[in-house]
């Protein structure tokens, strides 16, 4: 992998860490790694491994795809069937209601 993408998945691990409010230390012990190792990783000198990936994605509930290529999934529904793959069923029903209500409220206001 060269230099730029190591940086750039770096960069999304950092974001990605950042936005579930954990630090490189908590992260690494749900990881089962040193602080170490996230650092080199957020700093784009470290491959992460596929296993790794799929690691880090579930500890920090992101999909692989906002950390492999961010620049496409910034309105992806991929994204968002992924977060609510975690929803129990009540928690799923709840959520289509929502989002019912909200098209309907948006549909309201361009009329």
């Amino acid at each position: 992998m060269d230099s730029e993408t190591k940086s750039q998945i770096g960069q999304q691990i950092k974001r990605a860490r950042e936005q579930a409010r954990l630090t490189q230390e908590e992260l690494s012990e749900i990881l089962d790694c040193s602080p170490q190792y996230i650092s080199l990783l957020e700093n784009g000198r470290y491959n992460i491994s596929v296993k790794m990936l799929r690691t880090l994605c579930t500890a920090l509930n992101v999909s692989s795809d906002s950390i492999l290529f961010p620049e496409s999934g910034k309105n992806s529904l991929s994204i968002i069937s992924y977060k609510c793959s975690s929803l129990s069923e009540e928690q799923y029903r709840l959520l289509l209601e929502i989002i019912s209500r909200f098209i309907e409220a948006v549909t309201l206001q361009e009329k």
